[in-house]
């Protein structure tokens, strides 16, 4: 694992509803870029620095810019579910292409990261030229999130019945900088939205990657499958938690970005 303490400060981009978005920037300026969004719950740092993923992305040829999503890491934390949809969130990540004057890159996500890229993949398909979308399945992860549960818990210390609430508000509080009540918003505010699908699936080249141990494999198997330009790596022995931190995930993820013509 990489200490954060090597990781260059962050540099604000303002999103078009004012708020700011944490961005960082490793390797040469002049490489070809790589755009790097990570999970629920998690931060650029945590999720692509402290893996080793911009070392290894770097040490490849590529300059990576991660993002800290709203909601998450140094960027602002609102805690109105009407400050998150997919819309948002993808609109955070072109305002950040558009501030570094980048007209086309490579991108790499991981679970709602994945998400959003598939998303931009989608609407902007100029520019993203391939991405590599990691454990992502089709339909709504979160749907099963108990809102309701969580803010009573929030709120007053209420015991959490449901497991996978459970599980997701455990994961939050092991980063010292999440903002609970901000993330649950982003799970309200994201409900009912666009899910990947056949219909809405990118044409650029897309590699997907779940854990062997992830729940979700088959779904994203068959989310591949559904993209007509999709291939699927299965990273061995890895769940969705600690996916990230594979290098045959990192391996596989530099292939597929080197394979373009």
């Amino acid at each position: 694992m990489l200490p954060a303490a090597s990781a260059p400060e962050s540099r604000a981009v303002y999103s078009t509803d004012g708020l700011q978005i944490a961005t960082y920037e490793f390797g040469d300026p002049g490489a070809p870029t790589v755009l790097a969004v990570h999970g629920f719950a998690s931060t650029a740092l945590a999720n692509w620095h402290s893996t080793g993923w911009t070392r290894d992305l770097t040490r490849a040829g590529y300059r990576v810019i991660a993002i800290d999503q709203r909601g998450h890491g140094e960027s602002d934390k609102p805690h109105s579910p009407d400050a998150y949809s997919m819309a948002i969130l993808a609109s955070d990540v072109l305002q950040v292409l558009d501030a570094y004057l980048l007209d086309e890159v490579r991108y790499v996500g991981y679970s709602l990261g994945a998400r959003v890229g598939w998303r931009i993949a989608h609407i902007a398909p100029h520019r993203i030229s391939r991405a590599v979308l990691g454990g992502i399945p089709d339909g709504d992860p979160l749907k099963r999130f108990s809102v309701e549960e969580a803010k009573a818990h929030l709120r007053d210390g209420a015991e959490v019945g449901d497991r996978l609430t459970g599980a997701f508000l455990t994961m939050a509080r092991s980063l010292p900088s999440n903002d609970l009540e901000a993330l649950v918003a982003l799970v309200e505010g994201m409900r009912d939205g666009p899910q990947p699908s056949a219909a809405n699936a990118p044409t650029q080249p897309v590699l997907f990657a779940t854990g062997s141990e992830d729940r979700i494999l088959e779904a994203s198997r068959d989310l591949a499958d559904a993209t007509p330009t999709g291939t699927f790596f299965e990273i061995p022995g890895r769940n969705h938690f600690n996916a990230p931190t594979s290098r045959d995930f990192r391996t596989a993820a530099i292939d597929f970005f080197r394979s373009e013509a």
